[in-house]
């Protein structure tokens, strides 16, 4: 039950983390290797990926896109420092509830 969350997180942590550098490098004018380390962590998540144990690409990504999106509230928060509102944390919890059905199969 806890690998198939912590693998959720860490696919999340790696794409959040490849797409931030790159972010980086390219809006923001930090140093070139930056943007590196961003292409090839981009390239781990996709790696990642193959470890869940979904029956099916598409249910790898459905269950993901949930996470994404609590992922991408959090980040905002703790990261850009900008507090979600009541509709952020509606919306994330609704995700959470979806990804939570979708993990089940890999826990049944």
């Amino acid at each position: 039950m806890i690998y198939p969350i912590l693998l959720v997180i860490i696919t999340g942590i790696a794409e959040f983390g490849g797409d931030y550098l790159i972010w980086l490098w390219l809006r923001e004018g930090t140093p070139l290797y930056l943007g590196i380390f961003g292409g090839i962590e981009l390239a781990l998540y996709g790696m990642i990926a193959t470890f869940h144990s979904f029956s099916s690409f598409g249910r790898i990504y459905a269950a993901y896109g949930g996470v994404f999106i609590i992922l991408s509230v959090l980040w905002g928060w703790g990261i850009d420092k900008k507090t979600p509102d009541l509709y952020g944390w509606v919306g994330a919890s609704i995700c959470l509830a979806e990804v939570s059905a979708m993990l089940w199969e890999t826990w049944g």
